[in-house]
């Protein structure tokens, strides 16, 4: 079984490493999505796998005995935001790796806006500045649920939190800026 203490490996590496159409595929993917290396990819390739692996051994099971199985894995993956509220093992098969990669809270909050980039949100992430139903989060892989995306905010001890804060209005401005109607 192994030693408690030991940390074991939460990936696993490609069969094929240096695949030319791979590495390219994988430097597109963290440039995409701001990872900070090879390694945050695989972990979310390998979990995709393992929850691909569960569906495709439900659905060899039979009616009844996969009926219940598969209500608490769509359910679990909804509550993740994975797939639809009533989704079926078919929708899990066809996750891909970027609806993972989308749920992370590096990407969730440049895509609402709190932040300019990515490495930005990477970094306010990392300093703590950055709160979930109040308490703090610190890892950019950190999976948003469904049920936190509304309490999803700047820390209330963090000088972001205050409206009047330059990035706060400067992101503002670009919003504002975005939504207004182009005269021609």
């Amino acid at each position: 079984m192994g030693d408690p203490k030991k940390k074991h490996k939460t990936y696993t590496t490609p069969r094929r490493p240096y695949d030319a159409d791979n590495l390219s595929a994988e430097l597109r993917t963290i440039g995409v999505y701001g990872l900070r290396n090879k390694r945050e990819l695989w972990k979310a390739h390998t979990e995709l796998s393992i929850l691909r692996g569960r569906a495709r051994d439900l659905l060899s099971l039979g009616t009844v005995e996969r009926e219940t199985f598969e209500k608490e894995l769509v359910n679990k993956l909804y509550k993740r935001g994975l797939v639809m509220e009533n989704g079926r093992l078919e929708d899990v098969l066809t996750l891909s790796i970027e609806d993972i990669l989308e749920r992370r809270i590096q990407t969730y909050i440049f895509r609402r806006g709190l932040t300019r980039s990515l490495f930005q949100a990477r970094q306010l992430i990392a300093h703590g500045h950055i709160e979930i139903d109040g308490r703090k989060v610190t890892s950019p892989s950190y999976q948003v649920k469904i049920m936190d995306e509304e309490t999803l905010d700047f820390a209330k001890s963090s000088p972001f939190h205050n409206p009047e804060h330059p990035l706060r209005r400067e992101l503002e401005v670009k919003e504002a800026l975005a939504e207004e109607p182009v005269n021609e």
